[in-house]
């Protein structure tokens, strides 16, 4: 999709992690954030707004952590359309002011755990029509996609995990979830994340590795 970022712009991998909030979703999963600060390892957090609510003091202690960054996952979650198409079996945004709804109004709970949240967005199941991605940038946000599919939504194995997350290299965009505790996505990056720190990997929040607008 024009305009959207998929890949950084600097040698360094980014891992994102999504915590999309609502029926299921408002776990928190802790191992996962012991193994990033475990391995000294920062990532950017996209945070629902649902999320955020369910989990007030996770995510005031995530918002004081250097090593983490926070940024925009939307309010409900939805994938961004003009005309409700869906992606993974969630209707989409229905209209243009429901674009506009669900692409401002988790900014200030944002604002109420960091001063200046990070400019990124991804909207639910991380899908956008050509008309929402340009609409994102216009309210002055950056969209942002993946390159990699680290856990397939929270539903890889930790051993399938460990082969799409091993498989990254410089520029790489990483998508996971951090909101599916019991999921194999903790124990893959436990396993991987030394291996990738051995073979010479850097890693870069959003904010430091420069993005690339496609």
């Amino acid at each position: 999709m024009p305009g959207v970022a998929t890949r950084s712009g600097a040698g360094t991998v980014a891992l994102t992690f999504d915590a999309c909030g609502g029926t299921g979703g408002n776990g928190v999963d802790g191992r996962l954030i012991s193994a990033l600060r475990k391995n000294k390892v920062p990532a950017t957090l996209f945070l629902n707004a649902r999320w955020i609510a369910a989990n007030p003091g996770t995510s005031a202690e995530l918002a004081t952590d250097p090593l983490f960054e926070l940024a925009d996952h939307g309010t409900v979650h939805r994938p961004l359309s003009v005309n409700g198409r869906s992606a993974y079996g969630i209707a989409g945004t229905a209209s243009l002011a429901a674009v506009y709804e669900e692409l401002v109004s988790n900014r200030a709970h944002l604002e109420a755990l960091v001063p200046e949240p990070g400019r990124w967005y991804r909207p639910g199941t991380a899908y956008y029509d050509e008309v929402s991605a340009e609409v994102t940038r216009a309210v002055g946000l950056v969209p942002v996609n993946f390159s990699v599919n680290g856990d397939g939504g929270a539903t890889f194995s930790a051993s399938q995990v460990v082969t799409a997350v091993g498989a990254v290299g410089p520029g790489d965009i990483v998508i996971s979830h951090m909101n599916r505790p019991g999921s194999g996505t903790a124990p893959g990056y436990e396993a991987v994340l030394p291996r990738l720190l051995d073979r010479g990997v850097t890693f870069a929040t959003l904010s430091k590795a420069g993005l690339a607008l496609a």
